[in-house]
């Protein structure tokens, strides 16, 4: 099936890839190893939020080359640490040539931090998002055919906004779903397709 569809590579390892995964070495890693694995700690998951508000309006290349320092930026996404920036910090930031230089984006990741840490006094941040998993996930076969949008997206977002997140749009919300599993859209006939062991 793999070799008919036209947004499947089949690569030299005779693995098929989505044609965005099948070239650059770095989208290549990601796509084999962790998009669309299971996240369920406070830590990697609170990353894939900021990181996926980054990735707004850019391309996901442009936030995985500087994912090490965002890394190193952020205290290795510790929402605590995070939480305890202050202005002075967001100032230094806007003058690191390293990361995404949006004073919106880099106030939003402080914002999810000291949110993060408010959720502990309730269900926690991995209950609260993985609350929003749906009972079937797409089955695309073609690019055109996987979501940008779900209703469980919307409610998502709109959950998490009530709770003080921002930059969490239903759109960047359906990413984070597909990031971490919550819904599987590697297209049919990719080697990816179900590893996350959410979807048989």
């Amino acid at each position: 099936m793999a070799a008919e569809d036209p947004d499947l590579v089949v690569g030299e390892d005779g693995l098929a890839r989505p044609l965005w995964a099948a070239g650059d070495p770095l989208l290549r890693e990601y796509y084999d190893h962790e998009w669309g694995m299971p996240v369920r700690e406070e830590v990697g998951l609170y990353e894939r939020i900021v990181l996926e508000g980054f990735q707004s309006g850019l391309s996901w290349r442009t936030v995985l080359a500087k994912r090490p320092a965002f890394r190193e930026v952020f205290h290795d996404f510790d929402p605590d640490a995070v939480a305890a920036m202050g202005e002075a910090d967001v100032q230094r930031l806007m003058g690191d040539v390293r990361i995404i230089r949006n004073e919106r984006k880099i106030r939003a990741a402080v914002t999810n931090a000291r949110a993060t840490v408010a959720l502990r006094e309730q269900e926690g941040l991995v209950d609260l998002v993985w609350s929003f998993r749906p009972e079937e996930t797409p089955e695309p076969v073609r690019f055109a055919e996987v979501p940008t949008v779900s209703e469980r997206s919307t409610a998502l977002s709109k959950e998490l906004k009530r709770r003080g997140f921002a930059f969490v749009g239903p759109t960047t919300m359906y990413a984070l779903m597909e990031a971490i599993g919550m819904v599987d859209t590697h297209l049919v006939g990719s080697h990816r397709r179900g590893s996350s062991g959410e979807w048989t």
